[in-house]
């Protein structure tokens, strides 16, 4: 796989639950070298899997995202998430995927019809 790539939290979720669409999601998770990950993704999936699971299932949900490039939301980042039409974490998550040039992976409807998104409807 070339390029980078940016996995939304709900793909995260698939991937680490090993749901049946886990493998939609797999092949831009473990290509590492070209992962991106916003940390509210870290924080989205986390706090999901606290909701669902155990702490030992979030400190798994950690390990696994942290393998590729974390990346901190800043006062430019957050201002360039301003200009979309998205909900926050959403707005943030695809700026990420701009400033970065990566592709992102996604099953929420809200990138659907975004450049540079690999959309998976459910």
């Amino acid at each position: 796989m070339s390029g980078r790539n940016l996995v939304d939290s709900s793909g995260w979720l698939e991937f680490l639950t090993g749901s049946e669409r886990a493998d939609l999601f797999a092949d831009a998770i473990t290509d590492t070298e070209n992962l991106i990950v916003p940390v509210i993704s870290v924080y989205e999936v986390v706090k999901r899997t606290l909701r669902d699971g155990n702490e030992a299932d979030a400190v798994n949900a950690i390990s696994a995202m942290v393998v590729g490039r974390l990346v901190d939301l800043d006062l430019s980042l957050a201002l360039e998430a301003a200009r979309y039409k998205l909900p926050l974490a959403d707005s943030i998550i695809y700026a990420t995927s701009q400033r970065f040039n990566a592709t992102l992976w996604t099953q929420d409807h809200h990138f659907q019809d975004l450049p540079e998104v690999r959309y998976f409807a459910k």
